[in-house]
C-alpha cells in the first residue's frame, strides 16, 4: 500500500482525485466527517460526497471535548451557557480556522444554546489551545486526544464530550447533550472508493479491515489517537456517511455563514 498525501482546499483536492480514479479498488480514500463538511461549505464542491464514492470500511469514531479557560467561573456546560447569556458578546472561542471541525462544532454549540460568542480563528488546534491556556480566549472544542493532556491541568476545565453518550476515553466527563439536549458532533474515520467499484472488491477489503480491527497492535494505535474502533459492513458505513451528511447539513444551516 502506498500512502499519497494530497493536501489543499480542506482535503478537496485529494478527495476529488480519488473520485476520478479507476473504480477497481486500487485507489482508496481515507476519509472522515470533514469529507462531508468540506463539500457542504464549498460554493462549488469539487466532488459529491455521496454520489462519487462507494463506502468500503469504517475504522472508528472520535468525539470532541468542550474546554474552557479556568479563568471563567464555570465548571459545567450549563454554567457556561448561563454565564454567556449574562454577558452577551463578551465571551469568545478559539478554533483552528474558518470552516474547521472545531469552528463548526463550537458555532453549532453557541447557536443551539442561544448564546453569543466571538469567533477567533487560528492556524492550528495547538495555537487555539495555547490561547485558551493563556486566558486570552475563553473556550474551544478539540478532538478528545487533544483534550486528554489537560484533564488534570489547572489552567483548563473540561466541560463535556460532543458524542451523544459519554466517551470511553473520558468516562467521568458528561456528554454535552446531558445539559444541552440535541447537541452531538463527532467524526467517523473510514475508507471510501470511487463509485462503481465492484461489490466483490469492496467486500474483500471490508473483511480485511475487520481483521485489522481485532488486532491488539492496531487497537492500541487507535486508542492512542482517541479513536473508538467500530467495524461496519459497507451498507452500514454507507448509511453512516449519509446520516452524517444530513446531520452536518443541518449544522451548517443552523450556523449559517461561518465566520
Amino acid at each position: 500500500m502506498i500512502v499519497e498525501n494530497r493536501p489543499g482546499a480542506g482535503g478537496a483536492i485529494g478527495t476529488a482525485s480519488v473520485a476520478k480514479a479507476a473504480p477497481d479498488g486500487n485507489t482508496l480514500l481515507f476519509a472522515a466527517s470533514s469529507h462531508n463538511i468540506t463539500a457542504l461549505l464549498a460554493e462549488r464542491p469539487a466532488y459529491d460526497p455521496l454520489k462519487d464514492f462507494a463506502a468500503v470500511a469504517n475504522i472508528g469514531m472520535q468525539s470532541y471535548v468542550l474546554m474552557a479557560s479556568a479563568g471563567l467561573p464555570v465548571r459545567r456546560v450549563a454554567e457556561l451557557v448561563s454565564y454567556a447569556k449574562a454577558s452577551p458578546g463578551k465571551l469568545n472561542y478559539a478554533s483552528p480556522g474558518h470552516g474547521s471541525s472545531g469552528h463548526l462544532a463550537m458555532a453549532y454549540f453557541a447557536r443551539l444554546a442561544g448564546i453569543e460568542m466571538v469567533h477567533i480563528p487560528f492556524k492550528s488546534t495547538q495555537d487555539a489551545t495555547n490561547d485558551v491556556l493563556a486566558g486570552r480566549s475563553h473556550a474551544l472544542i478539540v478532538p478528545n486526544v487533544g483534550a486528554l493532556p489537560f484533564a488534570r491541568d489547572g489552567r483548563m476545565r473540561l466541560l463535556g464530550v460532543s458524542s451523544p453518550k459519554r466517551s470511553p476515553f473520558l468516562p467521568e466527563l458528561p456528554a454535552i447533550a446531558e445539559e444541552l439536549p440535541g447537541y452531538a458532533f463527532e467524526s467517523w474515520f473510514g475508507l471510501l472508493a470511487p463509485a462503481r467499484t465492484p461489490r466483490a472488491v469492496i467486500e474483500r477489503i471490508n473483511a480485511e479491515v475487520a481483521k485489522l480491527l481485532a488486532n491488539p497492535v492496531i487497537l492500541g494505535r487507535l486508542a492512542a489517537q482517541g479513536v473508538e474502533p467500530r467495524a461496519l459492513s459497507p451498507a452500514a458505513l454507507e448509511k453512516l456517511v449519509r446520516e452524517d451528511y444530513e446531520a452536518m447539513a443541518r449544522v451548517v444551516k443552523a450556523v449559517g455563514r461561518v465566520e
